[in-house]
């Protein structure tokens, strides 16, 4: 039993690693969502000529401001992209170890029972602590990793939408025996 719960204090150490890359996939993003937000209040202001005083004489400067900010824009959208997609990289890792966390217990070396699973040696998590950890912890992330842009637009009002409280009390639960 203790081997398996040094198991999923692994997968724990792992899913903290992948915390730590959404708390910087969160910060990248809300970046960039600020910088498209920024050009995209500039462009009507770009369009009219009057804004560019002195270089108004210069032929087709509003459209050659116009059109880079238009490529700026272009470019934050398409790096946006790619960070909502490693976003749904962590969620499938996490989903992955979810998986295997599942496995362990059904299809490890010993079929375990459910006094098995509720069992506690000393400090350590039992393993049904250490399951319902890694399926709370999934499906938070989960739900926060959605393709409409409406929930986007929600998540980077509202992040940090998963209280890093709770999230510290899973991992205390399952490192006790580190910290005692």
């Amino acid at each position: 039993m203790e081997n398996i719960v040094k198991k999923y204090q692994q997968r724990f150490r792992k899913v903290k690693e992948e915390m730590d890359t959404w708390n910087d996939l969160q910060s990248r993003l809300l970046s960039q969502f600020t910088n498209a937000s920024s050009i995209i209040q500039r462009l009507q202001i770009l369009q009219d000529s009057k804004n560019y005083g002195a270089l108004s004489c210069v032929e087709g400067i509003a459209e050659a401001v116009l059109l880079k900010q238009m490529d700026s824009l272009q470019t934050i959208l398409l790096s946006m992209n790619q960070t909502l997609e490693n976003f749904r990289s962590v969620v499938l890792s996490l989903e992955k170890m979810v998986r295997d966390g599942r496995q362990l217990v059904k299809g490890g070396y010993t079929q375990v029972t459910v006094k098995q699973l509720q069992q506690r040696v000393g400090v350590k998590p039992s393993i049904a602590d250490c399951l319902d950890g890694l399926k709370l912890l999934c499906e938070m992330h989960q739900s926060d990793a959605t393709d409409d842009l409406g929930t986007l637009q929600q998540l980077l009002v509202d992040q940090p939408n998963i209280p890093k409280e709770e999230v510290q009390f899973i991992f205390d639960i399952i490192f006790a025996e580190e910290m005692a």
